[in-house]
């Protein structure tokens, strides 16, 4: 229906003649852009013409024209008001043309039938050869319900189709979607706002005497097909048909909305169709009859957040996600949990990758990732993988090289070590994967076994210490009231021009090189890269993230961040407690 009846649109529904309110969502009378995608052909069975699979764009096209909507999810079905096609009888010029009544011809009954592939459901394997398996399935079903036709005698479906031999074509479309898109479609045409796993769409009017039986369009949610499969232990490829089959009948009349008696009806023909086709199956009703609902899951109004595992049914808006660690992927014990484990595992199969930005060192992110396996060559994280470590100092590139290292002035580190060695306020150095300190403290302990950053070296002397290696930056440890009402005052008049005053957790205040940040690295990795601030996301709470949130297309500072984060970021997400970083990919990465 979405190729041929796309000229017919305007000549049958011209704008200035709409006579009820026109959905937001989806025109109901505009031209239909589709542009193929790459099926292979399919040699066409005797008189049946296979569908060619298009992609559909919903922002620039208009499915419906249809007088019935049906849907069905879980059992409990519904049908919406049926819109009045009344101005199709005044269009005067179109009926002159179309009164004569279709020529019946010998030759078999030539079934035309488009699959479409909504344009934001991605080009997923197993989409694309369920797609080509209905450009045969769809045609062989067709023919098989219209032999039926024949022969039956039927109770409650509506006759408004009696005589498929009197048309010369039968045309219909299947559309393959998501649950976002399906969802849309039901809250701008049902006004219901949640997805349901098939939509009906009936543009047949049998006051109109074509030559070309229009049935309509019947749209599935491979999203919550995949769910039901799952449930019903079949396969996506067993469910989709049985969504066909269901939303083809009620194009064909049947409605077991109606009454007990049609509903028998409707679920005894869908069973026989499935059978007679050697498919899987006894019905959309009797499998919906006898599952156990969860209301909740199916009823409940949605927002934008995807579900855990449905992300292969939508396209990224990002190719890549600059992340910060504690206080965003690490939770208040500094884990990762795993819902954002699988959150992180998820996106990144989807082809985003995942690049750390963080005050740590590399090491320490490699053996955080490594507790929830999601470390190595083939992984998230590895020494082989990009990243911002230790604020910006350290970046590394494609393949892991190394492309800027940035060293604290060395007066500045010993005037740093001095201070911590008078005033026994513990000091850690941090030397690429190595940390230094001058003395044992608990809270130098507790960098390595809560933050899991290299176990600190106790050096004999500053000298020593700075002989050790390139210092990037120090770290004082002290209580939250000891940063900030006497580390943070001291340390920002005494280094003026020579460093840098930064606090990523309220109990640590550190000292970096002048002009470098963790957002100056995240820039020169973008510029190493050759991807643009368009392409990232980016999730952070500390006001360190400041500048990358800022840099980002999008920038998410979670609920537990700073004030001065949250007021710069775009979108302001759940607690690091929440699974703030899953929820934020989950709710706007696709």
């Amino acid at each position: 229906m979405l190729l041929h009846l796309s000229t017919l649109l305007r000549a049958i529904h011209p704008p200035a003649h709409f006579t009820r309110p026109m959905a937001r969502y989806i025109p109901r009378a505009t031209l239909i852009s589709i542009a193929p995608i790459p099926i292979r052909n399919i040699p066409r069975p005797n008189s049946i013409s296979p569908p060619q699979p298009h992609r559909f764009d919903a922002s620039k096209a208009s499915l419906f024209l249809g007088r019935r909507f049906h849907a069905l999810c879980g059992g409990e079905s519904r049908a919406a008001p049926r819109p009045s096609l009344q101005i199709c009888a005044a269009q005067r010029d179109y009926r002159k043309v179309r009164r004569r009544a279709p020529k019946r011809k010998d030759k078999e009954l030539e079934l035309n039938v488009s699959i479409c592939i909504e344009e934001e459901l991605p080009d997923d394997p197993e989409i694309l050869g369920i797609a080509e398996l209905l450009r045969v399935n769809v045609p062989m079903a067709m023919k098989l319900a219209f032999d039926g036709l024949k022969d039956s005698e039927y109770k409650t479906r509506d006759d408004g189709i009696s005589d498929v031999g009197g048309f010369q074509s039968v045309e219909l479309s299947v559309m393959l979607c998501n649950d976002e898109f399906i969802r849309k479609l039901n809250k701008e045409w049902r006004d219901e706002d949640h997805a349901t796993d098939v939509l009906s769409m009936s543009q047949h009017v049998p006051e109109l005497r074509l030559p070309i039986l229009m049935l309509g369009d019947v749209v599935i949610s491979v999203e919550t097909a995949a769910r039901q499969a799952e449930e019903r232990g079949h396969t996506i490829l067993d469910e989709i048909r049985i969504l066909m089959i269901h939303g083809f009948l009620h194009l064909l009349g049947f409605d077991h909305e109606i009454s007990e008696e049609a509903e028998v009806e409707m679920e005894k023909e869908e069973e026989l169709l499935l059978k007679s086709l050697g498919w899987t199956g006894k019905g959309l009703i009797h499998s919906a009859s006898n599952a156990e609902i969860n209301a909740i899951s199916h009823e409940e109004k949605q927002d934008d957040r995807k579900r855990e595992g449905s992300l292969r049914y939508y396209k990224p808006k990002f190719k890549y996600i600059f992340c910060d660690m504690d206080g965003t992927l690490l939770n208040s014990k500094t884990q990762i949990s795993s819902t954002t484990a699988k959150a992180l595992k998820e996106v990144s199969s989807r082809g985003v990758k995942i690049v750390i930005a963080t005050g740590k060192t590399r090491s320490a992110v490699i053996n955080i990732f490594k507790m929830v396996d999601l470390a190595g060559k083939d992984s998230i994280v590895s020494e082989f993988s990009p990243g911002v470590f230790c604020q910006g100092l350290l970046v590394y590139g494609k393949q892991g090289r190394e492309i800027f290292k940035g060293n604290l002035d060395p007066n500045v580190c010993r005037e740093a070590c001095l201070y911590s060695w008078e005033n026994r306020i513990p000091l850690i150095a941090y030397s690429e994967d190595r940390c230094f300190t001058l003395f044992d403290h608990p809270l130098v302990d507790s960098l390595h076994t809560v933050y899991h950053e290299p176990k600190g070296e106790i050096m004999p002397s500053v000298e020593h210490l700075l002989a050790a290696g390139d210092i990037q930056k120090v770290i004082f440890m002290d209580t939250a009231e000891g940063v900030a009402t006497t580390l943070r005052p001291y340390w920002s008049g005494a280094i003026r021009d020579r460093a840098a005053v930064v606090q990523a957790q309220p109990d640590m205040l550190e000292i970096v090189p002048p002009g470098t940040s963790k957002g100056s690295g995240v820039k020169l990795l973008l510029d190493h890269l050759g991807i643009t601030p368009k392409e990232i996301m980016a999730i952070g709470d500390g006001e360190n993230d400041i500048e990358m949130l800022e840099l980002a297309s999008l920038g998410v500072a979670l609920s537990n961040g700073s004030e001065k984060t949250k007021a710069v970021a775009n979108l302001i997400g759940a607690s690091n407690d929440e699974d703030g970083a899953a929820d934020a990919i989950y709710r706007y990465a696709f």
